[in-house]
């Protein structure tokens, strides 16, 4: 059973599609002990980070995420508040992931926020096994992960080269949505399906 964590943040109609078409048993829930129990964890997340990580904190699951042992996959806001700090809301992240969320400068030709298809280079990993580099997905956002040890793809923004995903030990997650980016992004929620 796959848990996809409510916390009042998440796209998770599309991310329930994305898991009805590819046949898996899920279920929405912001019980701790449902999240225990869960074989996988999804944490997706649209909005604001210091928003979704008061959600997290106000229903005790801040404490619970960084310490489960299942695979945990963070989507859009979701990899921001693995983090260790966001620009968005000057806040302290879970620090999962041991880099920092930065702000998009305003340049010709990058426009911000950072939306539509772009295209996903640097792969390294289970996640994305049977891909190439230069596939491409789908992106809504104006904050972004800097690269770090732990980042497992990237991808281009104008001047900026970003953390479009990251993993550390069981924990995964994507900038982009991959229940929004086609056969690529099923691609990626079967790999992590399979881990």
């Amino acid at each position: 059973m796959i848990a996809i964590i409510d916390y009042g943040m998440g796209n998770l109609r599309s991310v329930e599609n994305a898991l009805h078409r590819l046949g898996a048993e899920y279920c929405l829930t912001r019980s701790p002990e449902e999240i225990r129990r869960a074989d996988r964890v999804l944490l997706p997340g649209v909005g604001h980070a210091a928003k979704a990580l008061a959600n997290l904190r106000e229903s005790g699951l801040a404490e619970l995420i960084p310490n489960l042992r299942r695979p945990v996959l963070g989507i859009c806001v979701g990899l921001q508040v693995l983090c260790r700090h966001s620009e968005e809301g000057d806040c302290e992240g879970l620090g999962v992931f041991d880099t920092f969320v930065r702000r998009f400068a305003d340049s010709p030709g990058a426009k911000v926020p950072h939306m539509g298809w772009n295209s996903i280079g640097n792969l390294d990993g289970k996640l994305f096994r049977g891909m190439k580099g230069g596939s491409f997905v789908y992106y809504v956002h104006s904050f972004y992960p800097a690269l770090c040890p732990d980042t497992i793809a990237t991808t281009r923004h104008g001047d900026c080269l970003f953390s479009a995903a990251l993993k550390y030990e069981n924990f995964y997650a994507t900038q982009f949505h991959p229940e929004k980016s086609g056969e690529v992004g099923e691609q990626i929620l079967q790999n992590f399906l399979t881990l």
